[in-house]
């Protein structure tokens, strides 16, 4: 039987330690009460001394919705639904080296990702994780407003194909291709936030382009501001679990040529509006 957990903070922001749950086991309906209600206060949850099963993460993940099969990359053998995140010597783009949030290209993006790490580099490799409802708070309402009524296009090709291409590989998929509101209210929490991201937006709608490439660029240099995040240090079977539709998050890659190595689930979402 589970034992209560704790939630502890990280910042006044965004993050919290959990200590007390062990994700391999099944989590009766008190304790999936209270990491829902601590990840939507904290945003993303952290926890240290998880090893875990493949299956046993994707039953994690289940417990949160339908699992979530990335366009992109192919999970291990008889796991489809299972992302491999993993960088070494012979790494030339590592999957998250920029703000975003997973796969918002989809027409109906993640709500939730859960990453397990088991090989960490003797020193780096973090992940920042930034609020996207603080970001937007500390917006002046005048552009609050301007924001609000503008939506973007979110593009899996260009950055599908810039890692195929580092690879050697000629990569002609297509792509999911969608229009998201630029500013996204939580479907449960009902707080809005920044919805635009470097790794997928490619353009806002709408506006002559040169204020719409001025627009991206002000507010990606605006979600990176260390004001909004907290960051994690990774140790062996340690797991993050964070809402895409109100946090990006930028994985650290300056351990090259060491080894980091894990699995990701993501839960899948809803249309944002």
């Amino acid at each position: 039987m589970q034992s209560q957990p704790t939630f502890a903070a990280m910042t006044p922001i965004i993050g919290a330690e959990v200590s007390g749950i062990d994700l391999s086991a099944p989590l009766d309906s008190s304790i999936q009460r209270q990491m829902d209600e601590a990840l939507l206060s904290h945003q993303v949850l952290f926890f240290r001394d998880q090893d875990m099963t493949l299956d046993q993460h994707k039953a994690v993940g289940r417990q949160f919705g339908e699992l979530h099969i990335h366009p992109s990359a192919r999970g291990p053998e008889g796991h489809p639904e299972i992302l491999l995140v993993h960088a070494d010597e012979n790494t030339k783009r590592t999957a998250g080296d920029k703000w975003h949030s997973d796969v918002s290209c989809d027409p109906e993006p993640p709500s939730i990702s859960i990453l397990h790490l088991h090989t960490l580099p003797a020193t780096g490799g973090d992940t920042l994780f930034s609020s996207m409802y603080a970001a937007f708070d500390a917006l002046s309402s005048e552009m609050q407003t301007y924001l609000d009524g503008l939506t973007a296009i979110h593009d899996g090709g260009p950055n599908y194909r810039d890692r195929a291409a580092r690879l050697g590989k000629v990569d002609n998929k297509q792509y999911p291709r969608s229009e998201h509101p630029v500013i996204r209210a939580h479907p449960v929490t009902g707080r809005k936030g920044i919805y635009v991201n470097s790794t997928f937006t490619t353009e806002i709608c709408g506006v002559p382009t040169d204020e719409g490439k001025a627009i991206l660029a002000f507010l990606y240099a605006h979600v990176a501001k260390p004001q909004f995040q907290c960051r994690f240090r990774w140790q062996r079977n340690s797991v993050a679990m964070w809402d895409n539709r109100c946090v990006q998050h930028h994985a650290m890659w300056d351990y090259f040529p060491q080894v980091r190595s894990g699995y990701r689930v993501t839960v899948c979402g809803d249309a944002p509006y």
